[in-house]
């Protein structure tokens, strides 16, 4: 008979962390997270969605061996930009076995409806959608992008079945690191876009930390929290705590900031794409992990640069501006020879149509996708893709 235990002791959450080891043995694609990634995202002192939220999880036994897990919670920040109460859930792992997701999924329902949500999201993840957001449900052949997980294909008929409702898709695109993959068109947009002397581009390196958090606080603000249903505001506080997190993996050359009349009208962030390492190190950075770490890094080097938010502000949308900020970065790569030889671009929502139309004109293609769903508790309500919000807004 299995049993659901609730995580309250730091023996079960060291189950919580480690279980998928056991059940990702045999897949070669599947890269374990660092373990203090995902502690931190249950540690009341780390996690600022602690404040106003709050989360529960639990670990599903067969006897003395751990079969599935599953975290509950609510956004203290999120859970009300909707017309009905948003509820999530997410870390979902479990063995081939409808019965035992089932379980799962009840309780992650039986709880939330306790708090007196309206609504199940999942599985995404306690915390910003830029990490351990959506099912994988395409790309089942590749590694999986840093922060972004890498699931059982059989985990889509669970949700299915289970009644989920496909909420939005979003997706990771890959193209060749080469100029002569961008059409005429995006080349067209950025030369005329550099005529006009009032536009630059300018890098972390550039400008340095104190303006890059300002450049990326404005147009964040403007962009994501005002146009994508669901992104609150971020604060200065969250973009701080995201630079020093990421500190250790930051390329000054890699993150762009595009500027109108020196005021910041967009950015493009890319990292690294540190699961080239990462798959090396088993989840650990202790000594070991640490000189892996840096043999990979420095050494070996990383041919992969992993486009992790892209943003424009309105009012300069469809005037060369994204296009401006990709020729750039790949022109600059290209005449230094860079060690980085592909672009992948992550969290490219299907609400986004000019921003697939784009990843189209630079000629890449969908390497993966990932689909976030919503359950709904109450059949007054009707169930509304989120590309649907967005057009209708």
């Amino acid at each position: 008979m299995y049993l659901l235990n609730e995580v309250s002791t730091s023996k079960q959450a060291k189950v919580f962390v480690e279980m998928p080891t056991v059940l990702y043995k045999k897949c070669e694609n599947w890269v374990r997270p660092l373990d203090k990634d995902i502690y931190n995202v249950f540690d009341e002192s780390k996690n600022p969605c602690f404040k106003d939220g709050k989360c529960k999880r639990w670990l599903l036994m067969d006897g003395d061996k751990c079969i599935g897990r599953v975290a509950a919670f609510i956004n203290g920040m999120t859970y009300n930009l909707d017309d009905y109460k948003v509820g999530q859930m997410g870390f979902f792992e479990c063995i081939n076995e409808e019965k035992a997701a089932f379980m799962l999924f009840d309780k992650c329902v039986e709880w939330l409806k306790s708090e007196k949500m309206d609504c199940v999201e999942g599985p995404v993840n306690f915390g910003e959608r830029i990490e351990w957001w959506g099912l994988l449900t395409y790309g089942f052949d590749k590694t999986p992008v840093y922060g972004m997980p890498y699931t059982h294909e059989y985990y889509i008929k669970f949700f299915d079945d289970y009644g989920f409702k496909d909420y939005f898709k979003q997706f990771t695109y890959r193209a060749k690191l080469e100029v002569e993959s961008l059409s005429k068109v995006v080349i067209w947009k950025s030369d005329r876009l550099f005529r006009d002397k009032k536009y630059k581009v300018l890098t972390y390196g550039q400008i340095g930390r104190d303006k890059s958090i300002d450049a990326l606080l404005e147009v964040y603000n403007k962009t994501w929290n005002m146009e994508v249903h669901g992104v609150k505001e971020i604060t200065r506080a969250e973009v701080e705590a995201i630079y020093k997190n990421l500190q250790p993996i930051i390329d000054k050359d890699l993150i762009y900031f595009a500027y109108y009349n020196d005021k910041p009208i967009g950015f493009f962030l890319m990292f690294p794409e540190m699961n080239q390492i990462l798959k090396h190190l088993n989840g650990k950075i202790d000594l070991l992990g640490m000189i892996k770490f840096l043999y990979y890094k420095n050494i070996k080097k990383i041919d992969v640069a992993l486009g992790q938010l892209f943003g424009v502000i309105p009012e300069f949308q469809n005037k060369g501006v994204e296009a401006a900020m990709i020729t750039y970065f790949c022109r600059e790569k290209v005449q230094q020879n860079s060690y980085y030889k592909y672009l992948e671009l992550n969290w490219v929502g299907d609400f986004n149509p000019p921003m697939m139309h784009l990843m189209d004109y630079i000629g890449a293609h969908v390497a993966r996708e990932h689909t976030t769903y919503r359950l709904l508790f109450r059949d007054d309500i009707k169930f509304v893709r989120s590309v649907d919000k967005n057009n209708n807004k």
